[in-house]
């Protein structure tokens, strides 16, 4: 047989791809590395409990993950821009697949870390690179319903894992805290290889010291931040070590720059005012979502005892809402302006954090409920808007001319997503503890004894307990811890009203500081009018 005979091997025939495909398989994958953060975070009192792990060894299981996630979100951006997605997201979904559906099986608490950071390294590739390919292979006209879908997918997403994780729990099957993950990786790989075409790795060869030196520094900055308040912040060594190696790598990575720069790093790109302006507007975002996915299961878990389906069922409804709403905001920044909207979803968030302010011990699931609907579509408001306007800022400042504009700012926008989100919750819970020993120290100046408000009280509830002991001073014995926890429920609440209201604070102070953005000079009207 002659050579022009010869049949083509199937390795080289080329695979047809499908860009439509290609865009949800990356959605796909950012709903996966969302709820695989959520349900272990989410599940993890009951996943201690189920496989009888100590307090400390179970905190570290969620701050690996996240540490891993921290490392790769950063660093696989630059990798993409060399690479390309498809010889990323490949591998990265048959590990996450693999390490998902072994996790459960693990044989010691070592074993499943490993697994952990292994899951975190892998799925931190996909929320990564989910805008990037997005907004490189929608047309220009189409780029708004491409994030209402991204938007669409997260909110929805992060709502549904408390109750999600409440029905694998009351069903006895933690497993699937990893394994939902493990079920739908699949469909994501094959997704990728028809969606997603093949690229030829660019040049020059990237250099990976300065990338791994960065990323490795946030990761530790991530953990120490993340077990800070557990571990008491700097009294504890191993807060102190991880603090110090971050920030020696850091500085490596400083350094490494100045003497050998990346040609796929371009930081004077990011050198503007309005970047910089709408890029803390993730962060201002993201502290705002901790009110309904920190401060109100906190509450609800600590005050009225909530178990994750109960509190599940308190904050899942509103993701059908969500999902509709992103479309119709989606569709009103055509004929409006994505600032304004970002603009109004923050002021309808601090409005429902202001009411929400009002909490007290009485507050049950019901009680928070009228508001979380105007939260909610604050919340899809305030994505959207962000999120359009970071992309039109982009796309203004020439971050698609070439691959390293593109990389430095998709790169810089996930820094602040991730880890400005962790500086978020850091804030927040640190925020929460000061002030509720703060308002436990101020009700406890109200309680000594021998006075008559206190003895009243103690009266009372001695009374109501003697029937239910075997003598008086068991009664008394029991008003007295009664009454104890009745003023830890009223500091933790008064502490959670404080929680709102910095929240109200800092999207204000936001507010303020958008009216230092210079306008713009394109709209998603003048997009859709492009070929």
């Amino acid at each position: 047989m002659n050579d022009s005979e010869k049949v083509p091997q199937p390795s080289s025939i080329p695979v047809t791809t499908n860009p439509y495909v290609g865009i949800l398989a990356v959605f796909i994958g950012a709903g996966l590395a969302t709820l695989n953060s959520r349900l272990l975070s989410v599940g993890l009192p009951d996943l201690r409990g189920a496989l009888g792990l100590s307090f400390d060894g179970a905190s570290w299981l969620p701050t690996a993950l996240n540490m891993a996630t921290m490392f790769s979100g950063v660093f696989i951006v630059f990798l993409n821009a060399f690479w390309g997605p498809r010889r990323i997201l490949l591998p990265a979904a048959a590990i996450f697949m693999v390490v998902s559906m072994v996790l459960p099986f693990a044989p010691n608490y070592q074993t499943m870390l490993v697994l952990v950071v292994l899951a975190g390294i892998s799925s931190g590739t996909f929320y990564s690179l989910t805008m990037t390919f997005v907004l490189t292979i929608l047309p220009k006209r189409l780029i708004i319903f491409g994030i209402a879908a991204y938007a669409a997918d997260i909110v929805f997403v992060s709502n549904f894992a408390s109750l999600l994780e409440g029905w694998f729990m009351e069903g006895r099957a933690w497993q699937w805290i990893f394994w939902t993950a493990a079920l739908f990786s699949p469909v994501m790989m094959v997704c990728v290889y028809y969606g997603i075409p093949r690229r030829p790795a660019a040049d020059p060869k990237p250099s990976w010291e300065g990338f791994v030196y960065f990323s490795m520094g946030l990761a530790l900055l991530y953990g120490a931040m993340d077990q800070g308040e557990r571990l008491d912040w700097f009294n504890s060594a191993t807060v102190v070590a991880m603090s110090a190696a971050g920030v020696f790598l850091l500085a490596a990575a400083v350094v490494r720059r100045l003497y050998e720069p990346n040609p796929v790093l371009n930081l004077k790109f990011l050198n503007t005012r309005n970047i910089i302006i709408l890029a803390l507007s993730i962060f201002v975002f993201k502290f705002m979502h901790l009110a309904a996915i920190v401060l109100v299961p906190g509450f609800l878990g600590n005050i009225q005892h909530y178990r994750p389906l109960e509190t599940g069922h308190t904050l899942a409804w509103v993701a059908l809402p969500m999902f509709v709403v992103v479309w119709l905001v989606a569709t009103t920044i055509i004929y409006t302006n994505s600032r304004m909207v970002l603009a109004v979803g923050l002021t309808a968030g601090a409005v429902s954090c202001w009411l929400w302010s009002h909490v007290d011990t009485s507050w049950a699931g019901n009680s928070f409920q009228s508001v979380e609907l105007l939260l909610a579509c604050a919340l899809a408001c305030t994505y959207i808007g962000l999120v359009s306007s970071i992309v039109l800022e982009g796309l203004e400042a020439g971050a698609l001319t070439s691959a390293a504009n593109a990389a430095t700012f998709s790169g810089f926008m996930h820094f602040i997503r991730i880890f400005g989100g962790q500086i978020g919750v850091t804030v927040l819970t640190r925020f929460i503890s000061v002030r509720e020993k703060f308002h436990s120290n101020m009700l406890g100046l109200h309680l000594q004894t021998g006075s008559w408000l206190t003895d009243n009280r103690l009266h009372m509830l001695t009374g109501a307990m003697l029937p239910y002991s075997t003598g008086p001073e068991v009664a008394q014995h029991r008003a007295v811890a009664i009454l104890s926890q009745q003023v830890r429920a009223q500091a933790y609440t008064l502490a959670t009203s404080d929680g709102f209201i910095l929240i109200v604070w800092v999207v204000f102070a936001y507010l303020l500081l958008m009216l230092l953005l210079r306008p713009g000079k394109i709209s998603f009207k003048d997009l859709r009018k492009m070929q």
